[in-house]
């Protein structure tokens, strides 16, 4: 599923936080966000893609998820946080080569041809892989570790990206061919950018192979690197990116101007992005994977980063200067995504309230987060209680309602958007902070039933205030208005 990823390592957030989020790009899927209780965990798991079975451990943690509201292609739970307080997003689809694919080839569901033959199942994939490791894992590098061994043993049938947070650490994995695996703990300084692209720009076989402290990989990684020639560097230092990813023509226009464009906001001082003797530029190869930001990154920066699409460059679809180059590449804030997350892991509160997840639906140019406590049993009606139909009455629709509505007029929304955006971050932050308060004077961890009811019942009276007023705007833009009078 075409996404966008982003990691922010403990020192580089201003709250010593962790965070991983991601946009859920898929085609307009209508999501929802839930708590999955232990007795609501399957103890046998059934892929509705790739048939594959799996049995699964008998006491897993309660965690969130943001399944599809419609399960005929399955849950695709996509995000969460467990009981744990370890945060997990899957799937970033990502790029690999014909010769990773050719030597291990990705493991795809065949249906049998005639009566006499079996089904052959297929390996895990994105539809998977939240149910099969999230439940069942107490740090991010357990996370690793239960994915790394389902991949061995079941395989994939794609090539995917996989991140994991609890308070002190972030790890990335990434998928190679059917059956192998890379992933490494990122640095607590830096932030990672990955758009859809096999990301990872360095890797330490031999911490991989010794202490395994900051690297780890599937367990013959590399004699399958040896096997098939795969390593292409030249100057004795291994790159993944150069070994297991891609370099196309269709990665300049649809992975890297995203790298680029994160990049350029997270580092504006540290590399030259724009003009002649810029270090990168929108279809550089070697946009670096994990960068020091400039400054301490925060929920909102976050949330800035993936709701962007090139404003102040030439690239911009909205910009009201067509300078041949306008709509020329992929943004980051894209009509079709379900949902974005951000999973973060606090280490400054009570372990009882360390996990909030902020939501929000619908394309991220025209969306506010909704910050939400997740040691709650149950999540409020208005993230849980939707349907594939159109409604105001969810937090899903009224937002897509808002984006559809708000694009073809831009310019004349713009205000109220980024108003409705502002004062949903300010109230939501503002009632985080007063029942963090009161749960850490009073003990009562209940609270955050309490906390989420509030944050939603705000969230739904500015979305329903914005949406009225996005409404207006876009039915006086129609192009059958005439200026003269019917009176």
């Amino acid at each position: 599923m075409s996404c966008t990823t982003i990691l922010v390592g403990r020192k580089a957030s201003n709250d010593n936080s962790t965070m991983i989020a991601r946009t859920d790009d898929g085609h307009f899927d209508v999501k929802k966000t839930v708590v999955v209780k232990p007795e609501d965990q399957p103890r046998r798991y059934v892929s509705k893609i790739s048939h594959v079975e799996i049995d699964l451990p008998e006491e897993p943690m309660r965690y969130t998820a943001c399944p599809s509201v419609d399960d005929k292609d399955g849950i695709w739970a996509a995000t969460g946080i467990n009981a744990a307080n370890v945060g997990m997003t899957a799937t970033e689809t990502i790029t690999s080569n014909p010769r990773v694919l050719a030597a291990d080839p990705l493991v795809r569901y065949v249906k049998a041809e005639t009566e006499g033959e079996t089904d052959i199942p297929g390996g895990i994939g994105e539809e998977d892989i939240v149910v099969l490791v999230l439940p069942y894992i107490r740090s991010a590098r357990e996370g690793v570790l239960r994915l790394g061994g389902l991949l061995e043993q079941y395989g994939t049938y794609e090539s995917n990206g996989i991140a994991f947070n609890d308070e002190n650490e972030v790890w990335w994995l990434e998928t190679i061919g059917g059956h192998h695996w890379i992933a490494r703990k990122i640095p607590e300084e830096v932030c990672v950018i990955n758009p859809n692209q096999f990301g990872m720009d360095g890797f330490d076989l031999e911490d991989a192979y010794g202490d395994k402290q900051e690297n780890l990989c599937s367990s013959d990684l590399r004699d399958f690197i040896a096997a098939y020639h795969l390593d292409l560097n030249t100057d004795g230092v291994f790159n993944p990116r150069n070994v297991f990813g891609s370099r196309l023509d269709r990665d300049h226009v649809y992975n890297t101007p995203r790298a680029w464009y994160m990049g350029r906001y997270l580092a504006p001082y540290s590399f030259t992005w724009e003009g002649e003797g810029a270090d990168f530029t929108p279809e550089s190869d070697d946009i670096p994977w994990a960068l020091a930001p400039d400054r301490k990154v925060t929920v909102e920066d976050v949330k800035h980063v993936l709701s962007s699409h090139y404003q102040g460059t030439p690239y911009d679809p909205y910009s009201h200067i067509d300078s041949g180059k306008r709509g020329m590449y992929r943004s980051i804030g894209i009509n079709r995504t379900g949902v974005t997350s951000i999973c973060q892991i606090r280490s400054e509160v009570s372990e009882e309230i360390k996990g909030l997840e902020w939501i929000c639906y619908g394309s991220t140019t025209f969306d506010a987060l909704v910050p939400m406590y997740t040691n709650a049993d149950e999540t409020p009606a208005y993230l849980r209680e939707v349907t594939t139909d159109v409604s105001t009455e969810n937090f899903y629709w009224a937002s897509r309602l808002i984006g559809a509505l708000a694009d073809p007029c831009y310019a004349a929304c713009l205000q109220d958007i980024e108003r409705y955006q502002d004062a949903m971050m300010t109230e939501g932050r503002r009632l985080v902070l007063e029942y963090d308060r009161k749960m850490t004077e009073t003990c009562d961890w209940s609270l955050t039933a309490e906390a989420n009811e509030k944050i939603c019942a705000m969230a739904k009276e500015k979305t329903t205030d914005t949406l009225n007023k996005v409404l207006l705007k876009a039915s006086e833009h129609m192009k059958n208005g005439y200026n003269r009078a019917d009176n």
